[in-house]
């Protein structure tokens, strides 16, 4: 039986940390609404600890967006998880997300701190998020790197401190799909009390792997997957909503779960943020490329005009693309050619195709 899937959009937070990817407060706004039409869960809206910009675009995307969870971004630390109440306030549903890196690398090199005093920040920082809102994300940051024992430390204190989902995120796209399968089933044994929280995925792209660890974790008991349209995000970027949907749509015998995305909007989506950004997609990128129901060579135009199924597994309609496209090039054939005159409103008879 498919089991019910949360899909986070971090869109507007993670995707926008991207070089290149900067969004006004009022593009922000046009997305979540957008995002919401989608039908997405949460909507990560910002770290408005970063800029007095980015609180005043969580602050609108607030106010105005009421269905989905407007989730805010913060540290471990005070004036962090401050801004983020504040900027969810007006919120019909917010939840704070806090995060703290936990592998020995981060710890040491970047936050220059030891475990006791990571274990520390995380209670302190998880009960001052709890008492802003009733839903607190906890995120240990490099988790895929993090040593075992003492990642399941800081799950465990972060649960005892009221924590009500705890991600596992892949930050620097370091994992295989079997490893982090094996991480969340380890996590789920190691610490019992997981069983009373929503365990999530958040992984990024720097091998190639993000979406398929992601459906990993699915399998392995993760709630939640962390995503973004078009796969944006730092360095290669996250794992891509589109793909994580479709996946579970056109496979569900064997990813055994769903989610409440409205598939007929996911290309319109697609479209509306790379205006807003001004990047598109490669024209490879799967689903929603401007090549991903485009068809050249003469075999598959041929297959393609006597049954779609032959080289399409989704409907191009499925996702809102408005349909397959024969594209005429040097690899094409005669029955593409034949079939575009005939559109055009000619009737070639076979002599005239021949020498065509």
């Amino acid at each position: 039986m498919a089991r019910d899937v949360i899909i986070f959009d971090t869109t507007l937070r993670d995707g926008e940390q991207a070089p290149g990817n900067a969004m006004t407060p009022e593009a922000k706004l046009r997305l979540a609404r957008q995002l919401d039409a989608l039908g997405v869960d949460v909507i990560e809206a910002g770290f408005p600890a970063a800029s007095q910009g980015d609180l005043r675009g969580v602050q609108q995307v607030a106010d105005a967006v009421r269905r989905p969870i407007i989730a805010a971004l913060a540290r471990c630390h005070d004036r962090d998880i401050d801004a983020a109440a504040e900027a969810l306030a007006s919120a019909q549903r917010k939840r704070i997300h806090v995060f703290i890196a936990t592998s020995d690398l981060h710890l040491e090199q970047k936050l220059r701190i030891d475990r006791r005093a990571c274990l520390e920040r995380i209670r302190a920082s998880v009960r001052r998020a709890r008492a802003a809102a009733p839903d607190v994300e906890f995120s240990a940051e490099d988790a895929t790197r993090s040593d075992f024992e003492f990642l399941c430390e800081a799950v465990a204190t972060a649960i005892a401190a009221g924590a009500t989902t705890i991600n596992l995120p892949d930050t620097v796209g370091y994992t295989t799909p079997s490893e982090y399968a094996a991480l969340f089933r380890a996590v789920r044994e190691r610490v019992p009390e997981t069983e009373t929280v929503v365990l999530s995925a958040h992984c990024h792209d720097d091998l190639g792997l993000a979406v398929a660890n992601s459906l990993a974790a699915i399998e392995a008991g993760a709630g939640q997957v962390e995503c973004t349209v078009n796969g944006i995000g730092e360095r290669a970027g996250n794992a891509a909503l589109e793909e994580i949907v479709m996946a579970a749509r056109t496979r569900p015998q064997v990813l055994r779960f769903q989610c409440r995305v409205n598939p007929r909007e996911i290309v319109r989506t697609s479209r509306l943020l790379s205006h807003e950004i001004g990047v598109f997609p490669q024209p490879n990128k799967a689903i929603v490329g401007r090549n991903a129901f485009a068809h050249e060579a003469g075999i598959h135009q041929h297959g393609m005009l006597q049954n779609g199924l032959t080289y399409e597994i989704i409907s191009p309609e499925t996702v809102g693309a408005g349909g397959s496209s024969i594209v005429l090039g040097k690899h094409s054939g005669r029955h593409a050619l034949e079939r575009r005159y005939r559109d055009l409103g000619y009737e070639p008879d076979a002599t005239t195709i021949e020498q065509l």
